[in-house]
């Protein structure tokens, strides 16, 4: 069995290369079924896959009897609409023991742009738990994945990893901060109710603004998170006409097109009579049209924009690093050493059902002895010297077969089997 895995992230894509292959969780199933039909049958009768998509990275994992990456390749680029050569100019391929360290490294938060995060952990298990959902994820990928959050957890018990981390509702509001005196002054929008904008309003409620808002598709969800922490609740549809009210804006949904156009934030900005307006594009594909970037008066940044600020302090946390890797790098081997051992479960089966058919012949024929009026004990000794015949016969065959040199190897191998002394 080999596990392959290709991928693009925030250190080898742009921002709106990775929003062409972004994902949201209800898309993951219908996905995994159009990546696993794919394969041929003949040769990848049963391909095992999931796929992790984030703000930050987009990564297939498969497991079959043979590694096809070209094929898993030419599937992404066109579900992307991109050409394979621009994919291949961005993305990275790993096969084995890399794939595993590889995604040991992202579950421990070593790969994030928020070195040491967590988030990512929560999101590989919404992945995984989709790929089971679906059954695409077989034994061998589903080892990978348990094994991989078991190292994530050994690597934050055991080191200071995610200590000083700073995240992107942590930068977004340290960014606010340089451009507002004073945040309880601030009116905030959040646009979007799921798990980074929860982030988002926990980071800047802290700070005590003026007031709270949550625009969201579905209303009921947005006024959960909106009352939690003292705000209001208010339906997409009505964002344009209330855009001017707010001072910072912070963006993440999981729709595929630009909800906030240059138009909205233009007319939004002469309302305000050009009072600066704050706004993070924390989605991928991007929430707020980039042309908005251009206007004067505002202040755009995406997640891209907030890896320097997140960057700081990462010099705190290598020696963290260091000791993490070394969890990781057993992980791999324990890994690579059960998918080794993988490869004779067949040959185990076999085995098993030989042996089996032996003694239930030898059973078959000592019942017969039995009924016929012959004593226990003759019974026993002719079950016994039938079982070992049938053993011993393929090793006796071997032995008088074949050349001189293949004898003494086989009588090699037949005496490290059979003639094994305890200890």
């Amino acid at each position: 069995m080999s596990v392959w895995a290709l991928g693009l992230n925030h250190t080898t894509a742009p921002l709106d290369l990775r929003g062409r292959f972004a994902f949201a969780l209800d898309q993951i199933a219908p996905t995994l079924q159009s990546l696993r039909s794919s394969f041929p049958s003949s040769r990848h009768p049963q391909v095992e896959a999931a796929i992790i998509s984030t703000c930050n990275r987009t990564e297939i994992y498969c497991a079959s009897e043979h590694i096809a990456l070209d094929h898993t390749f030419g599937w992404l680029a066109e579900s992307g609409g991109v050409a394979p050569t621009l994919l291949r100019s961005h993305a990275y391929t790993l096969h084995d023991d890399e794939a595993a360290r590889h995604v040991f490294r992202v579950a421990s938060g070593l790969d994030s742009m928020v070195l040491g995060e967590a988030q990512i952990l929560g999101q590989m298990k919404d992945a995984v738990r989709a790929a089971e959902n679906v059954g695409a994820l077989g034994t061998t990928l589903n080892q990978l994945f348990q094994r991989s959050f078991a190292v994530a957890k050994e690597v934050r018990t055991a080191t200071e990893i995610g200590a000083h981390s700073i995240s992107m509702a942590a930068a977004a509001v340290r960014l606010a901060g340089q451009l507002f005196e004073d945040l309880r002054k601030t009116r905030v929008l959040f646009v979007g109710a799921g798990e980074m904008i929860d982030l988002a309003v926990t980071h800047f409620a802290a700070k005590e603004p003026k007031s709270i808002a949550i625009a969201n598709r579905t209303l009921e969800r947005g006024e959960k998170l909106a009352t939690r922490f003292g705000g209001e609740a208010m339906r997409l549809a009505d964002l344009p006409a209330r855009l001017a009210e707010f001072d910072i804006v912070v963006s993440c949904t999981a729709s595929t097109l630009p909800i906030i156009g240059l138009g909205a934030v233009e007319r939004a900005l002469k309302a305000r009579k050009h009072r600066p307006i704050f706004m993070v594009d924390l989605a991928v594909p991007r929430d707020i049209e980039p042309e908005v970037k251009a206007l004067e008066d505002v202040y755009l940044y995406t997640v891209d924009d907030l890896a320097h600020v997140v960057q700081q302090g990462q010099a705190n946390r290598q020696a963290a690093v260091a000791q993490a890797e070394v969890i990781i790098d057993a992980g791999v081997q324990s890994f690579m050493h059960w998918l080794g051992q993988r490869s004779t479960v067949p040959l185990i089966q076999q085995l098993n059902a030989q042996a089996d058919e032996w003694r239930s012949a030898e059973m078959t024929r000592a019942r017969k002895l039995l009924a016929k009026g012959e004593s226990v004990d003759a019974v026993l000794e002719a079950m016994s010297r039938g079982l070992t015949q049938k053993m011993m016969h393929g090793a006796m065959a071997e032995l008088h077969s074949g050349d001189a040199a293949s004898r003494e190897q086989t009588a090699q191998t037949i005496s490290r089997l059979f003639l094994r002394k305890e200890r």
